[in-house]
């Protein structure tokens, strides 16, 4: 494979819009073609980059990879659609929003020795705190993850568009799928769940997860209990108060990884592939999310 990864966009939505940024800019991209359902949408997204809007089919043909950041409900079709082509995938979170999808991305993935990397950004915030190579993990887990109501994401439950993050951060802290899953969510204003309430447990540990999108105020906070004392990292002001014995970053803000998850993640995906070395979140780790966000809404 040549240096410059050629890569695809599939979206062209607002977030979608942040993803070519980050594509164009790289200097390891050669940013090949953006497809959306939306004709007109994606030849103005095309346009600003001196690219084309092309045909799906068109598109995984003259790329080695491609960004899937189209509504939440198309994630798993095109995902397979591009690994059958042949093509690595940075998926948006969700990785799918069904268990189904989720396992044969994983199962495509592994047999044709693909890269795959699920948009969960907010790993990048424990990575800079220093929170990612403990060998302790939390005794407890506490996380609240609310926003005001928007349209945009209701194709999906909060449990998948908002709570996913959380769980994805259980699973790295925890190191691994959790036993037990008991929770539920209920629909407010939208068709699918707008709020959601989860009880995890990974051995003797546990953690609480709540997750709403008709809140009054936004806040994104997650507090983690360990035997010599708290930690507890506020995602909106970027802030973090720690009375562990852990020596982690306080001022985690300023990290340029932080500053910029979104380019950090395109380029730990960009060297996944040309230089071999690990993605951010595995598909694996996606499914892990997805198949614990499904057992939460079940009980809607």
């Amino acid at each position: 494979m040549s240096e410059r990864l050629k890569v695809g966009l599939i979206g062209a939505g607002v977030f979608a819009g942040y993803h070519a940024h980050k594509l164009a800019a790289h200097p390891r991209v050669n940013f090949t073609a953006v497809v959306d359902s939306h004709a007109e949408r994606a030849t103005k997204l095309a346009d600003i980059h001196g690219i084309q809007a092309l045909p799906l089919g068109q598109m995984l043909a003259m790329s080695d990879a491609v960004v899937i950041a189209s509504a939440a409900t198309t994630h798993g079709s095109l995902a397979i659609q591009a690994l059958k082509a042949g093509c690595h995938c940075l998926i948006e979170k969700p990785l799918a929003t069904t268990v189904a999808q989720a396992e044969e991305i994983t199962t495509l993935a592994a047999a044709q020795g693909l890269t795959v990397q699920v948009g969960h950004q907010e790993r990048m915030v424990l990575r800079a705190i220093g929170l990612e190579d403990l060998e302790d993990r939390p005794l407890k887990i506490e996380a609240v993850r609310n926003s005001t109501y928007s349209v945009r994401g209701t194709d999906t439950s909060v449990t998948f568009d908002l709570m996913s993050h959380d769980i994805d951060l259980c699973t790295l802290l925890m190191g691994g799928a959790a036993d037990v899953v008991n929770g539920q969510s209920r629909a407010v204003r939208s068709a699918t769940a707008d709020m959601a309430d989860a009880r995890l447990r990974f051995g003797d540990a546990a953690a609480h997860l709540t997750a709403s999108r008709v809140a009054e105020k936004s806040e994104r906070w997650m507090k983690l209990t360990y035997p010599t004392g708290e930690v507890r990292i506020d995602f909106n002001a970027k802030t973090l108060s720690n009375s562990t014995a852990f020596a982690l970053d306080t001022n985690f803000a300023h990290n340029e990884m932080v500053k910029d998850c979104l380019g950090a993640a395109t380029d730990v995906f960009v060297r996944a592939i040309l230089d071999g070395t690990p993605v951010l979140v595995s598909a694996e780790d996606g499914a892990i999310a997805v198949r614990t966000a499904a057992k939460i809404d079940a009980e809607m």
